[in-house]
């Protein structure tokens, strides 16, 4: 994540008695933010270095660890002895090379007067993830999303996350689901409208095979389009909301949207004799679920006017976009209803509520350790 400015190796983020710094393995070196240096050695040191680094324009020519910005070069005196530090003035960071930071005397402990360790450590990570987002906006022209493998998803339309916060923990189930019905959905192309009358979803029939195809269904699609924009919602989406809960409880997500959603469409037309594929259904509970808890994340869309496409980034909070979907959904509902559209939007809202009322439940349940919001931080046709 951030490169210390002596040998280039990765800085190791570590918890001290006072809060977090990050360590480099290579050297020895470390970065140390203001806030936990005040804690550390007390404000009347830091205030030292802080006048110091103010008045002083010198230059150590080594790359801030945070912003890649050059560091101010102070010199503070120890136990008689000079000592030169790193000053990132943006980043309110000092930079300590081996044994540097240990030669300075510790505060004297005063009952009280420091936060939590937890709250620290939240307000460090807060400032660095901060930091770091502006650092990249600035440097990157389009908005912070670079530019790679996220154009192609932009130019056909679909959303990007900007900036994504790391993982807690790997999202296992939501790739390995993704896995399973890339696996099964090629397979069915081998012979599709056989793999669709067998395993779809009638509403007329909903209960053939004793109610299996609500499940069958959901892996089965009608094209390449289809199962990639479903794939790509459900990786884009469905990680973060693992993360949060975590496997079992996004798993039950999962099996109730994809239910809901199905047995929504059944009773839109009961009578249908014709098949509803795909997993949008369940997919629509993680969307829901997605933008109720990180209602800021922000997503990125490439500027179009109809088939033009302006290689300029606009980014909205999850939020936003999710009510536009949801709206458009509403109205495909209306349409299906009217037959106008063989689209399932009835599925997609069914699988939407699921996610509602899911988050109603679990809104305020306990994070992992190091979990972390999408930077805080319309959904494909059945």
């Amino acid at each position: 994540m951030f490169t210390c400015p002596n040998c280039g190796s990765t800085l190791t983020r570590t918890r001290g008695p006072e809060g977090l710094f990050w360590n480099c393995d290579g050297c020895g070196g470390r970065a140390v933010g203001i806030s936990v240096l005040r804690a550390t050695i007390g404000n009347d040191r830091v205030n030292s270095i802080w006048l110091r680094t103010i008045n002083n324009d010198s230059d150590t020519g080594r790359a801030c660890p945070i912003c890649s910005r050059h560091m101010a070069e102070v010199t503070i005196g120890v136990a008689g002895q000079p000592l030169k530090l790193g000053v990132c003035k943006r980043c309110e960071f000092v930079w300590f090379d081996p044994r540097e930071f240990e030669a300075i005397p510790p505060k004297p402990r005063e009952p009280g007067d420091d936060l939590p360790q937890a709250a620290r450590e939240a307000i460090a990570m807060a400032k660095v993830r901060q930091i770091a987002e502006q650092a990249r906006k600035e440097q990157d022209p389009l908005s912070g999303i670079n530019v790679d493998w996220k154009t192609i998803p932009g130019v056909l339309g679909l959303p990007v996350e900007q900036d994504p916060a790391p993982f807690a923990r790997v999202p296992w189930l939501t790739f390995s689901l993704a896995l399973v019905i890339a696996a099964v959905s090629v397979w069915a192309f081998n012979d599709l409208p056989a793999a669709i009358q067998r395993f779809g979803l009638v509403p007329a029939e909903a209960w053939r095979y004793g109610g299996l195809t609500l499940l069958t269904s959901f892996f089965i699609h009608a094209g390449i389009w289809h199962l990639a924009s479903n794939l790509y919602f459900l990786v884009v989406f469905g990680d973060h909301v693992e993360d949060y809960l975590g496997r079992w409880r996004w798993l039950l997500l999962m099996l109730l949207a994809t239910l809901v959603g199905d047995l929504t469409h059944v009773m839109i037309n009961p009578h249908d004799p014709m098949p509803c594929i795909g997993a949008s259904g369940g997919i629509s509970g993680l969307i829901a679920f997605y933008a109720l808890k990180f209602p800021h994340a922000q997503l990125g869309v490439l500027m179009r006017f109809g088939f033009i496409i302006i290689p300029k980034w606009v980014s909205f909070p999850a939020w936003s976009l999710f009510l536009v979907w949801f709206g458009l959904q509403g109205w495909g509902v209306h349409e299906q209803i009217a037959g106008f559209n063989r689209v399932s939007s009835a599925a997609h809202v069914g699988g939407a509520i699921t996610g509602f009322l899911l988050w109603l439940v679990w809104r305020k349940i306990e994070l992992p350790p190091a979990a972390n919001p999408p930077a805080d931080t319309a959904e494909p046709a059945a």
